[in-house]
């Protein structure tokens, strides 16, 4: 058994980090001693430079890509700004010119993915099913067109994460560029029995209890039907509202956690709508919960640069009869009264997905049955001109204005141009309080930096790490993961201790995270390492390894994480694997994965 683990211990250097390519640069923004911006930002505000985030297209909807700096107007207030700065960003990354690989040349062996840098990201992409609201024909047609975006659409260079609104909050740790963990998740969406989605788009038609004695000879008044409807009316847009406000809550705390995240940020909703007002009793329509909760999503978003496009999943419905719909009363009044009804539904329903996406900047695709060309349509808007322009004094003078609107006209016509319509000015309280969030990022705690090295989607590799987690099973104990972690020791600082020895202090954190996310195992020690002479020379040329094991419940996916700091160095690294857990209760042949072994022959005779 003792032979058996050194040679898998053996396999934790055989893996190398691909190369990864390169991307473009991107535009810079000019120092600023108040205000720390990014490169991404929609509208990026600095006191020597205000840079702001254009869409251009044509009628047919495309993105112009051709457009020059004088081809621009820029408009602050209704004062005409000089363009200072200038710049294209394409959402097309370059395609890699070398040849691919023969099938027959067995040279060419397949790496594993590589670990993301933040400076390779291009796009950062949100796609939420909202499975609150999907109809189950809703969510069979989103899981469709997910799959194809994974197969399809994703490019190198894409941050993303597919995440249910009713899934939980720790969905937000799998944005993502191994397409593995992506395929786990579409394979989560499902047809959300606890939501308000019924099976098609529509409720059936059927009638109310005053419908029924009416018909059966009752003497019930026009009054105490009006009465009936309203109430019924009344009590569904609560409910309504109720899982309108459980998905924007989640949209919130999404576009929170994108805050921090490089790259152009993008939610792409797959919805069946939600009301914005609320109608009472009395039958009178006015603005509820959901209204008031979709203006904070709104500056939520809008402060951290993040563009909702929202999808109607329904695609294009038709407010006609069906055979589910029961009429008792077929005469015309009653009948166009019913389909009338149908149809506001639809209406209401789809104003709160135009209103998410126009507020933010994005663009709401709604009556389309090709859910994979709206998806597609989005990914093509990534494409914008940033425009820069040095604003004069008065523009941060909080007290001649509160709001700065901003207007771009362009020369050629026949061209649509989308962008924010302003920003806010900013106070010197509000300054002094980003300063200080600021600070406070460069002052972590040691808890907080494992932590945040732990669960950010990028690897940290100020301590070099490979991780290489192996499926296994036994009789005794059940299924389990055992993750080996090569660390290079000559990232680590060592003290001179009094009798010759040197000596190390690290943290570790272990964490594994089911395919939704949610932690489910964790291990969180601190080691002392004490070497001498020869030994601290070996760790130094060869490192060590250090594993550890947790046991798997069920079968799945899994994502095993770890963190390590140096206490006296005060540097981290982290490093992530994706793991399928097969299911052994169906007896049949399984493989979760293959091991490789690079052994000389007199090390093979040893064994």
């Amino acid at each position: 058994m003792k032979k058996i683990f050194a040679s898998l211990v053996c396999l934790l250097f055989l893996f190398v980090a691909a190369f990864t390519q390169t991307p473009k640069p991107t535009p810079t923004v000019a120092a600023s001693p108040k205000i720390v911006v990014s490169d991404e930002d929609v509208v990026k505000i600095s006191t020597t430079l205000i840079q702001l985030d254009v869409t251009v297209t044509d009628q047919k909807g495309n993105v112009v890509k051709d457009l020059k700096p004088e081809d621009f107007e820029v408009y602050e207030n209704g004062k005409k700004q000089e363009i200072t700065n200038f710049s294209f960003v394409s959402s097309v990354r370059e395609i890699n010119s070398a040849p691919a690989p023969s099938p027959n040349d067995k040279s060419a062996v397949p790496m594993p993915p590589t670990p993301t840098r933040p400076e390779q990201i291009r796009r950062t992409v949100a796609l939420v099913v909202d499975d609150l609201s999907l109809s189950f024909e809703s969510a069979y047609q989103v899981r469709r067109a997910l799959k194809k975006f994974v197969d399809e659409q994703m490019q190198p260079g894409d941050l993303v994460a597919i995440i249910r609104t009713g899934a939980g909050i720790g969905a937000l740790q799998q944005f993502t560029s191994d397409k593995r963990i992506l395929y786990a998740a579409v394979e989560k969406v499902r047809w959300n029995p606890l939501g308000s989605g019924r099976i098609g788009a529509f409720a059936p038609i059927e009638p109310t209890p005053l419908e029924r004695a009416k018909a059966m000879g009752g003497e019930v008044s026009d009054e105490d039907l009006q009465r009936e409807k309203n109430q019924i009316q009344s009590f569904n847009d609560f409910q309504g509202s109720i899982f309108a406000t459980g998905t924007l809550g989640a949209l919130r705390y999404i576009v929170g956690g994108m805050n921090e995240l490089p790259g152009r940020k993008s939610v792409i909703l797959f919805s069946d709508g939600f009301k914005i007002l609320q109608q009472d009793e009395q039958g009178f329509d006015g603005a509820g919960r959901v209204l008031e909760f979709l203006r904070q999503l709104v500056d939520l978003a809008n402060r951290a640069a993040v563009v909702f496009y929202t999808i109607d999943a329904r695609g294009l419905q038709t407010t006609g009869l069906t055979a589910q719909d029961q009429i008792i009363d077929p005469g015309p009044q009653n009948l166009q009264a019913k389909l009338s009804e149908r149809g506001a539904e639809l209406f209401d329903t789809q104003s709160g997905l135009v209103y998410l996406a126009r507020e933010t900047g994005g663009i709401p695709i709604i009556n389309s049955n090709d859910l994979s060309g709206g998806v597609r349509r989005v990914l093509e808007d990534q494409s914008y001109y940033l425009l820069g322009y040095q604003p004069n004094e008065e523009t941060f003078d909080a007290q001649t204005r509160r709001f700065n609107k901003l207007e771009v006209k362009l020369k050629r016509p026949g061209l649509r141009t989308r962008y924010r319509s302003g920003f806010f000015n900013v106070n010197d309280e509000r300054l002094a309080a980003g300063a200080n969030r600021t600070n406070a990022a460069e002052k972590l705690t040691p808890q907080q930096q494992i932590n945040r090295a732990l669960t950010s989607p990028f690897a940290v590799n100020d301590i070099s790490l490979r991780l290489n987690a192996l499926f296994g099973s036994d009789a005794r104990i059940g299924s389990y993961v055992r993750s080996l972690l090569h660390v290079n020791a000559r990232d680590l600082k060592f003290t001179d201790e009094a009798d010759g020895a040197k000596k190390a202090v690290f943290d570790v954190l272990a964490m594994s995270f089911g395919d939704n996310g949610v932690p489910v195992d964790q291990i969180s020690k601190t080691y002392t390492m004490n070497v001498k002479g020869d030994a601290y020379q070996k760790i130094l040329d060869e490192g060590f390894v250090y594993y550890f094991t947790f046991p798997l419940k069920k079968p799945g996916a899994y994502q095993m994480r770890v963190a390590i700091r140096d206490a006296q160095a005060e540097k981290v690294g982290s490093a992530s694997q994706f793991v399928e857990a097969p299911n052994l209760k169906k007896d049949r042949v399984t493989l979760s994965g293959i091991v490789l072994e690079n052994l000389t022959v007199a090390q093979w005779q040893k064994m």
